[in-house]
């Protein structure tokens, strides 16, 4: 699968350099004192339980950072699943600069992994609908871009990158744009669709059913349903008809998505995906090639 589009790369120059800043602010001073400078090893990064793998440009960018001259030979792409034990790259370079680079590249890898993982067995259990699995805005402060890609490479797709992307207007902002329901709900979101540019896709979430209806009337290219039951899902289905598409979102958990995508809507947003995934066991196990005897 390594058709999938990677994070922009000056966003991952940017996010590995603050982490490696943070890991080794004035320099690893334990393998500088016990590793002689010019010792070499080969590590080989391997999997201690089975998933799917996710990482690979961010793996490359910190072992480049630590060191240029490192080499690294993936034994799988982004988007393979793996077996526990398998081993996924062997690297090969100067000793210290792997140490250097391994905490750094073993968070990220097993974070973006584990996402990945996760994503795929959400992806497996709406298979043979027509729903698409997408996450959502819970993503780590500063990792969005790196854990969107992991959704990706379990087989998901992404939402709106950030507030900036599109509009989604939530029961917040219908409060206040309706004055507390006291102004027409279809009157204010028309109003401010006539304020946007023609390619800001424009969704509307609505947590009752009386609401769907009046969204429908303004335009609007997405409805989402918030926290519907089974029933109320397939109801909104068939109301909305195919005049916008339907996201379902609200607690949306691997035990219920099967279901959720049965109802027959288009889209299913979780958080699940990414706000508290379990980072995958990786590890790394160097082995020094020069003598460190003399």
């Amino acid at each position: 699968m390594n058709h999938i589009l990677p994070p922009d790369q000056p966003t991952l120059e940017r996010i590995v350099a603050a982490a490696l800043a943070e890991d080794a602010p004035w320099g690893d001073i334990t393998s500088n004192a016990l590793i002689p400078v010019d010792a070499t090893a080969t590590a080989e990064l391997a999997a201690r339980e089975p998933g799917v793998f996710a990482g690979i440009p961010v793996l490359e960018t910190v072992l480049r950072q630590a060191d240029a001259s490192i080499s690294v030979q993936f034994k799988v792409q982004d988007g393979d699943t793996f077996d526990a034990g398998q081993v996924l790259a062997v690297i090969s370079g100067n000793a210290r600069s792997i140490l250097l680079a391994e905490r750094v590249g073993l968070n990220l890898l097993q974070r973006l992994s584990g996402i990945a993982t996760q994503t795929a067995a959400f992806v497996a259990a709406v298979a043979g609908t027509a729903a698409r699995v997408v996450d959502t805005r819970k993503t780590t402060p500063g990792l969005r871009a790196l854990e969107r890609y992991a959704v990706r490479c379990g087989g998901g797709h992404n939402h709106r990158y950030s507030l900036s992307d599109a509009v989604m207007a939530k029961d917040n902002h219908l409060a206040v744009i309706t004055d507390g329901g006291r102004k027409d709900l279809t009157e204010a979101l028309r109003a401010a669709k006539s304020r946007l540019p023609h390619t800001v896709h424009f969704e509307v979430e609505v947590d009752r059913a009386e609401q769907i209806e009046p969204v429908l009337a303004a335009g609007v290219d997405t409805i989402m349903l918030d926290n519907f039951s089974l029933e109320g899902l397939r109801a909104g289905v068939a109301q909305v008809a195919g005049r916008a598409l339907v996201e379902a979102s609200g607690n949306v958990r691997l035990e219920t998505v099967g279901e959720i995508a049965r109802t027959g809507v288009d889209v299913i947003s979780s958080g699940a995906l990414t706000h508290s995934v379990r980072s995958l066991d990786l590890g790394l196990d160097i082995h020094i090639s020069t003598d460190i005897s003399h």
